[in-house]
């Protein structure tokens, strides 16, 4: 895969909405932004990036780097939560969920149900957060078990413990439900924990993705320390 093109659900090589490449987004040349500066050597650089740019969607301090590289320093310090989201229908929101694990640097996000996903909501992130397919609930709790993780879900349901108050376990996975139904009856019956979105107005949910955004900050809050960037 090239490093500026996104996979589509196809499997082709699509341009990222960030990586058009002659837009402003990103560095130019190594030569052109570092004039006099020796060209950096080292495994983690690549040399097509130093020598054309790199307009990717990535912080500073990954810029001109493989992307190997960035995935390889990224695993020596992600966090202990994973997510999962529900995708039964087609679920648009998956890419936002995929984008927002990768900002706050989640072990892995899995699917439940349908492998096929639009990967455009990523924004390219896909590449850089370790994805994981799960047939339906009951592989993913096994999984889930078989790694000594509780299952959270996040859903706004009758007798669930406020978000807001909740302890959330330090490794766990946090389970979302897809847009509209939430959180399926199989994955409510076998969480560890539910917990639920304080909301104020007339509607009764909130985006799936949004939610998922405010309750891997809840954790983040709760474990995480200031950021490397």
């Amino acid at each position: 895969m090239n490093s500026a093109g996104a996979a589509d659900p196809s499997g082709q090589d699509v341009a990222g909405p960030t990586e058009w490449g002659d837009g402003q987004v990103g560095v130019g040349p190594w030569e052109i932004e570092h004039p006099g500066r020796l060209r950096p050597t080292g495994d983690q650089w690549d040399p097509e990036l130093l020598d054309a740019g790199d307009r990717r969607n990535v912080v500073d301090r990954y810029r001109y780097w493989r992307r190997e590289a960035i995935v390889a320093d990224l695993d020596t310090h992600r966090h202990q939560f994973h997510v999962a989201i529900e995708n039964f229908g087609h679920d648009a929101n998956i890419g936002t969920v995929v984008r927002t694990a990768n900002a706050f640097l989640a072990a892995e996000v899995h699917i439940i149900g349908r492998r096929r996903w639009n990967r455009r909501g990523a924004m390219v992130t896909d590449r850089y957060q370790h994805l994981r397919h799960h047939a339906d609930v009951a592989e993913l709790m096994s999984w889930a078990e078989s790694e000594g993780l509780p299952v959270v879900a996040v859903d706004n349901l009758p007798g669930a413990e406020p978000l807001e108050t909740a302890r959330l376990p330090r490794g766990c996975v946090l389970l979302f439900g897809q847009e509209g139904p939430g959180v399926s009856d199989d994955a409510r019956q076998r969480a560890a924990q539910t917990v639920s979105i304080a909301q104020f107005g007339s509607t009764r949910s909130i985006n799936a993705g949004v939610a998922a955004g405010i309750a891997m900050h809840a954790w983040i809050r709760e474990h995480a320390g200031a950021p490397r960037n």
